[in-house]
């Protein structure tokens, strides 16, 4: 349940992004659900093989519907994921956006915003 808020909250966050910059907007919230799902999928993937390789009886006694210590890090681990690629579209963005000349010429004349 948790991450359904997250994935809502990262398609909102992206989709925001997008419009600033007249970008598609469901494309990049597409994108940051599958950021954060690969993030998580990985990071779950490589704890399931830490356990079987430290523990081999520990995957026969893993039960997949708690709430888990590994499931908060993975949470925490693909909220950083997404939040850094969101700042390196922002960046790139902002870069594309500064290298228009044509956005000063649409600016003349219209009211200031202060």
């Amino acid at each position: 349940m948790m991450s359904i808020f997250i994935l809502i909250g990262a398609y909102r966050y992206y989709a925001g992004l997008a419009e600033r910059f007249g970008k598609t907007k469901w494309q990049y919230g597409l994108l940051a659900i599958a950021i954060y799902l690969f993030f998580q999928v990985a990071f779950l993937m490589c704890y399931g093989i830490y356990l079987g390789i430290t523990n081999p009886d520990s995957v026969q006694q893993n039960n997949y519907t708690d709430f888990s210590f590994a499931n908060l890090i993975s949470w925490v681990f693909a909220i950083v994921a997404v939040f850094g690629i969101y700042k390196l579209l922002e960046k790139k963005f902002e870069k594309e956006y500064s290298k228009k000349p044509s956005i000063e010429i649409e600016e003349i004349g219209t009211p200031q915003k202060f």
